[in-house]
């Protein structure tokens, strides 16, 4: 057993004494490399807060320059609360709800479509306005089905055989598709999360479109045999399709990539104090 009396140099003891036991420990340096790691690949980062809302850890990646994502009016007011200036705040889902409208009404959030009818709420929340819309390819993939969100059983994203009709519904209603993302589960491997990239290459959601995004799923070595997935390559299988569809738009497209569990994960401790010891 490895035992540690401190954290980057924060006494345990001494902490246990100050704020009573059991409680959360998170280390933002641990927060802060993961950060760096990503960002020397991928231009624009997001954080998936439903990995961890905490405000500390919110304002953490405000500071360090990662936009967020919010998959409900909780989480949008959580982000807004830490400091995140609307603008950079996306909200994911497949409904919306009557707390999310009124934020959408009242903040220039982006949005994130999940369904068909959330195309045609909101173009009557936002006349005019711009969306995402979230793309189930087909399959899914997590570490385990609990953490699997594509496929036919789940409910998440617009099915990839209803793009073409989406597309026509959102010009009829008069709004703008300038973006696509994709996420396929949490904790998936390299094989699957490539398998979304050239899903999306191969999606036609129009012409305008100007931002894609590899959504998360990054796994994270959870014992000593683990290997650490390969950022340089990840980026790579990603940055090549995204060169295909710029070319089959004829202009630029971003990319952004939507971390969550990867950024965190290896951040947190559960400090307790020892009560008794059984053999039995």
């Amino acid at each position: 057993m490895n035992v540690v009396s401190e954290i980057s140099g924060v006494s345990l003891p001494e902490m246990a004494r100050t704020y009573g036991t059991p409680f959360y420990l998170y280390d933002s340096a641990v927060i802060s490399d993961r950060v760096d790691q990503i960002q020397r690949r991928f231009p624009l980062v997001r954080y998936a807060q439903k990995a961890n809302p905490h405000l500390a850890i919110l304002d953490l990646m405000r500071k360090k320059g990662v936009l967020v994502d919010s998959v409900s009016a909780g989480e949008v007011h959580r982000a807004l609360r830490a400091g995140y200036p609307a603008e950079e705040i996306v909200y994911t889902a497949d409904v919306f709800d009557d707390r999310a409208v009124e934020m959408i009404k009242n903040h220039p959030i982006q949005v994130n479509c999940g369904s068909p009818d959330m195309i045609r709420q909101f173009a009557e929340i936002r006349p005019g306005g711009e969306v995402f819309l979230r793309i189930n390819p087909g399959f899914g993939h997590g570490h385990s089905k609990k953490t699997d969100t594509g496929g036919p059983g789940s409910k998440h994203g617009i099915w990839h055989e209803e793009i073409p009709e989406c597309v026509r519904l959102a010009k009829e209603c008069g709004i703008r598709i300038y973006g696509l993302h994709m996420h396929i589960g949490s904790g998936s491997n390299f094989e699957h999360l490539s398998k979304v990239a050239h899903a999306m290459a191969e999606t036609d959601a129009g012409p305008d479109i100007r931002v894609i995004s590899a959504g998360g799923g990054l796994p994270i070595p959870y014992r000593d045999t683990d290997e650490p997935i390969d950022l340089d390559h990840y980026y790579e299988v990603w940055d090549s399709q995204r060169k295909e569809i710029e070319k089959r738009l004829g202009h630029e497209v971003e990319m952004e990539i939507e971390p969550g569990r990867f950024l965190v994960a290896e951040s947190g401790y559960l400090v307790a104090k020892i009560w008794a010891i059984k053999e039995t």
